[in-house]
């Protein structure tokens, strides 16, 4: 499918050259009192009253050139990194476990229905055989992917979370699995602790960040200096793992 192109909208109705770039935008007329640019996922959208002339609309747009050209290539940029992160959901796909690549490889038909999910022993490079046939859907793919993801996440941070809880001396109480879409973990004063299960995807080094920050939380329920002081005592590079969180993307699962 060809990738769009964000600098033109797809319900482009005019456009514009800004610098040496033609733009088309969606163009509407509305009750605001002013011209208005919203830069959207789709492209360059600009709002005007029905008394402003074309021309003036025409001159505001070469007045804010820079900052629409700036602001579609952010977008872009975003789009292509999504691209990027997409799982093509088949036999031989990669999607990053723990910080390094994992293939996904369905089994042959006689076993598919028959076996379970697991990471193939002796295998050169990390490798899931997924207990389905080579005839699976990408939709049955990516909930056998995830099960077992959810299995592995429920294990790991609960050996992570004995492991730090011992080193803050702190208890947890209770692990539950989270599928936010920007928030890692959270912790509640009663001990229950929330962990996205996406996590799995980094690092274990970053993990444990997670980790260790929640559990840190149990002693202090606030961002302030003692908290951070609670962390650094556990995990004394907790800066560079706390910025990996913002910087590498994990896969889309769609």
């Amino acid at each position: 499918m060809p990738k769009p192109d964000l600098l033109t909208h797809p319900r482009a109705n005019r456009e514009t050259t800004l610098g040496h770039t033609v733009v088309g935008y969606e163009f509407k007329r509305s009750a605001r009192r002013t011209i208005g640019f919203s830069i959207k996922p789709e492209g360059l959208v600009v709002s005007a009253p029905s008394w402003v002339a074309l021309k003036a609309i025409e001159a505001a747009l070469q007045e804010k050139a820079v900052w629409i050209i700036q602001k579609l290539g952010d977008v872009h940029e975003r789009h292509q990194s999504l691209l990027a992160n997409e799982i093509t959901w088949a036999d031989g796909a990669q999607l990053p476990y723990l910080g390094a690549p994992l293939t996904l490889q369905l089994l042959p038909p006689s076993l598919g229905r028959r076996a379970t999910s697991a990471l193939l022993p002796g295998a050169p490079t990390p490798t899931l055989q997924l207990a389905l046939s080579g005839d699976a859907t990408p939709a049955q793919m990516r909930q056998a992917t995830q099960r077992w993801l959810l299995k592995e996440a429920q294990a790991h941070f609960t050996q992570r979370l004995d492991h730090f809880a011992l080193q803050l001396q702190v208890n947890w109480r209770s692990l539950s699995l989270s599928n936010a879409a920007t928030r890692w973990g959270s912790a509640r004063i009663d001990g229950s602790i929330r962990l996205n299960w996406r996590l799995m995807h980094f690092d274990p080094a970053v993990i444990d960040y997670v980790v260790a920050h929640e559990l840190s939380h149990l002693r202090e329920m606030n961002h302030s200096p003692r908290f951070w002081a609670t962390v650094r005592s556990v995990m004394p590079d907790y800066a560079a793992l706390r910025q990996q969180l913002k910087v590498v993307s994990v896969p889309r699962w769609s």
